[in-house]
């Protein structure tokens, strides 16, 4: 990691901060359960305090969504990108690469995946469509590295497996309590193993 990637991870800025707060509150109480005052004093301002970073709470739902949407994306790419530069890459290792950096996101930001399950439809058309197209994008790279590692899988089967292993490594907030999981590497570790089941059991026999 960088300095300056250690620097943000060590020291989030406060517009970070209240969309963390915000993510956790929300997924835990519902959207009109939780007030601007409430996520204010999650991160130790006021509630119109708060109102110099967003205009309120649909904004945070709103770049919280779409934020995670493109940062997959963005991800998925990149490891794409950089398998090519290397030359020398494999389809399985891009493959477990995408299942390693999903398994990240399923792990560390669970409330993400409950504010989508549960807000998406709050969000306006023109954020809800991008948060869509997004995804639609993020399947699209997986349903290309499944094919070249698993030729004889028709596209739209494996678009739907790729769904499918979204499903099970995003089923991360219905688990359990956090501390009730195993730990976080053998909790990645089987999810990635159910991952890789999933996409070798799609393969026509």
């Amino acid at each position: 990691m960088s300095t300056h990637a250690a620097a943000r991870v060590a020291a989030p800025t406060r517009r970070e901060q209240i969309l963390r707060e915000a993510a956790r509150l929300i997924a835990e109480r519902g959207f009109h359960g939780v007030g601007v005052d409430e996520i204010g004093a999650a991160v130790g301002i006021s509630g119109p305090g708060l109102y110099r970073h967003f205009p309120g709470k649909d904004a945070m739902l709103a770049e919280l969504l779409v934020g995670i949407s493109e940062r997959l994306l963005e991800g998925g790419r990149l490891r794409v990108a950089e398998d090519e530069a290397r030359g020398d890459g494999s389809p399985e290792a891009l493959l477990d690469a995408l299942i390693e950096g999903h398994i990240d996101f399923a792990l560390d930001d669970r409330p993400l995946i409950t504010l989508h399950d549960r807000e998406l439809d709050r969000l306006r058309d023109t954020d809800r469509k991008r948060v869509r197209r997004l995804q639609r994008e993020y399947v699209e790279v997986w349903v290309g590295v499944v094919r070249a590692l698993y030729p004889s899988l028709a596209e739209n089967r494996a678009r739907v497996t790729v769904h499918a292993v979204f499903g099970l490594l995003n089923s991360t907030p219905h688990l359990a309590r956090p501390d009730a999981l195993p730990g976080r590497a053998a909790t990645a570790a089987l999810l990635h193993r159910l991952a890789r089941g999933a996409f070798a059991a799609a393969e026509p026999s």
